[in-house]
């Protein structure tokens, strides 16, 4: 019997068969690569926790640009990243380079043959003038340029340079576009470098759960495509243990696939062991990474909302921990912005990052837990 492939995707970077609930994203980032005027969204920041789903989102709107006629440069947050971008657009372009030097671009989404030329690089220019002579090159063919920059670092010189030098870019009426990516906090951190102002204005996504419906749907249609079905209660099941998490999705459903691959269907048993093994990858991929960032002071706080069995009060956590309006403010930033709690209404909070109360109310029972005093 033929074994088919698993479908799912959870390693990091690949593609989902069905990107769950970014449909919004999707068109809007669409249009903006497709239009030939420039749009907000051709500058925009994707925030969200671990597991979220940014850096797969990324590729896909890099696949989106690609097909659109546009070149994209994917590059991580890494000391070299302004190297590693000059170097990926002229080997995307050298791949077209004919025998008198000339590219005949034949790239999906560009209908005629067109040709340009690649200077070599010569002595007393930088990274700026060389990548916009390349992009000026390209921009004559109407041939746009799109940096995508994952795992965002503030802290990198080289990052902030990147986006100071996008800005002159697009000041200088270049077809160019810019797609970030990274944790809620370290995207508030280079929002306020001044040098970077201008991303203020930028769009900013913050990728949140997905709707329950969306998950069901995303589940299913994955395993229909792997020629599989799936029983309604063994779906429900799986789409409640997700919460939302698009990491969770692709780790149940790899792992429950993998439970029996030459069964037609995929019944209670295996969903429910596919949930056990998620659950321990999710603790130590997502959970455990994120307790390392937190300070002791917002563990303080997250232990105090344990006290309640839903959401809680700013009041009353404020009054629990013993510490001031200001510093329970910036301890409720940071668990905001690391992605672990999210805001229910005026003055009050939930946790958002799934199993982490759970999680955290066992590391705290065990007294593994360094909190401040």
């Amino acid at each position: 019997m033929h074994v088919a492939e698993n479908p799912f995707t959870p390693s990091f970077g690949e593609i989902p068969a069905h990107l769950a609930g970014r449909n919004q994203i999707i068109e809007s980032h669409s249009r903006a690569l497709q239009s030939a005027h420039r749009r907000p969204e051709l500058t925009s920041l994707f925030s969200g926790a671990r597991g979220t789903g940014k850096t797969a989102l990324l590729s896909y709107l890099a696949e989106v640009a690609e097909q659109s006629g546009w070149v994209a440069v994917n590059i991580t947050a890494l000391s070299g990243m302004l190297e590693d971008a000059e170097i990926q657009l002229r080997r995307k372009a050298a791949h077209l380079v004919e025998s008198n030097g000339k590219l005949a671009v034949k790239s999906v989404g560009i209908p005629d043959v067109v040709s340009l030329s690649i200077e070599n690089v010569q002595p007393h220019t930088n990274w700026r003038s060389r990548m916009s002579d390349l992009i000026e090159q390209l921009n004559d063919q109407n041939i746009g340029v799109l940096f995508t920059v994952d795992e965002i670092d503030p802290t990198l010189d080289e990052m902030v340079q990147l986006a100071a030098f996008y800005q002159h870019f697009v000041r200088e009426g270049r077809k160019v576009a810019l797609f970030m990516a990274g944790l809620p906090h370290n995207i508030s951190s280079l929002l306020n470098d001044k040098t970077v102002s201008f991303l203020r204005r930028a769009t900013h996504e913050a990728l949140g759960r997905i709707p329950d419906s969306e998950v069901a749907a995303a589940l299913e249609k994955t395993i229909r495509d792997g020629n599989r079905t799936v029983d309604a209660e063994a779906l429900a099941e799986a789409t409640q243990a997700i919460e939302g998490f698009p990491y969770m999705l692709q780790l149940v459903g790899y792992y429950a696939w993998d439970e029996n691959p030459e069964a037609r269907n995929l019944g209670a048993s295996a969903i429910a062991n596919g949930i056990a093994t998620a659950q321990r990858e999710m603790t130590y991929r997502v959970l455990d990474a994120t307790l390392t960032e937190l300070s002791p002071g917002d563990l303080r706080f997250a232990v105090a909302m344990l006290q309640d069995e839903g959401d809680s009060r700013i009041a009353d956590i404020a009054a629990r921990i013993n510490r001031t309006s200001s510093m329970v403010a910036q301890y409720r930033k940071r668990l905001i912005e690391a992605g672990v709690i999210g805001r229910r209404a005026r003055g009050i909070v939930g946790f958002d990052l799934p199993y982490f109360r759970e999680y955290l109310q066992e590391k705290h029972a065990n007294g593994e837990l360094l909190l401040e005093d």
